[in-house]
């Protein structure tokens, strides 16, 4: 049974992941993960390919033992994994709960690790994994700084782990997009409206998506979609760290 399995496909570019998936590839089944059903079952519907809905919160064990035993039951072939959970919050340090802090951490870097690592005996020659990364993955963000560095962990973890799996001809990508319009904000924002208020460029999920997915079948290690965003990162690669959050500071008027 060939199948993907897309976490976080609820909303946002996980959501826009599943429909642009099944319309460009064939699949026996698709398997979406997020913890709200009700929006799964309704992605569901829309889709023309079977679909199995697995309500899982990502960050718990007994979640991740469920995909574990589904995986050892069924024996499918992963094609396609998308990692897409993951959220953000923007804030100073004191701001940020704690217990938002650490869910970003379990939910961003360790339960991505954790469904990388589970689905990876369940993948042969020619699998692919996508990890929806970020822009902030290249540098340090001074009120997002958290969620940025959950984000500078995915991007090394995905680099290292494509160079493992290169023998199993098992590509991975890290996909890094820029600001996208989705429900991220409505939860970002909880916690401050005034911390993070300078916004360089747009994009649509639709648009990134498309070009990520372009990127996935031509092999790519890292995607970055735009060229002013991929400007913006080889400018933080070419600038000393200090002058770079200085840059970040004054764009967000902190100075």
């Amino acid at each position: 049974m060939k199948i993907a399995v897309i976490t976080g496909a609820s909303s946002g570019m996980g959501r826009e992941f599943a429909c642009q998936l099944t319309a460009a590839e064939s699949f026996d089944e698709l398997w979406v993960l997020a913890r709200r059903k009700d929006r799964l079952e309704e992605l569901k519907s829309i889709l023309p390919c079977p679909v199995r809905v697995l309500a899982l919160d990502l960050t718990k064990e007994e979640s991740l033992r469920a995909y574990q035993a589904l995986l050892e039951e069924l024996r499918p072939d992963v094609s396609i994994l998308i990692n897409a959970s993951g959220f953000g919050k923007f804030g100073r340090y004191d701001q940020i709960p704690l217990r938002d802090c650490m869910d970003m951490i379990d939910l961003n870097c360790k339960a991505l690790v954790a469904v990388t690592q589970l689905t990876l005996p369940f993948m042969s020659a020619g699998a692919r994994i996508l990890q929806v990364d970020s822009l902030s993955a290249f540098q340090p963000v001074p009120y997002l700084n958290v969620y940025a560095a959950s984000k500078a962990f995915v991007l090394s973890y995905s680099r290292s782990l494509e160079a493992e799996l290169r023998d199993r001809k098992i590509r991975v990508m890290a996909f890094c997009p820029g600001w996208v319009k989705t429900d991220f904000f409505a939860y970002a924002e909880q916690t401050s409206q005034t911390a993070v208020t300078y916004f360089n460029q747009w994009f649509t999920p639709q648009q990134v998506v498309k070009t990520a997915l372009k990127a996935l079948k031509k092999g790519r290690s890292v995607c970055v979609p735009g060229l002013r965003i991929r400007l913006q990162v080889l400018g933080v690669k070419l600038l000393p760290t200090k002058w770079v959050i200085h840059i970040w500071l004054r764009q967000q008027k902190k100075l």
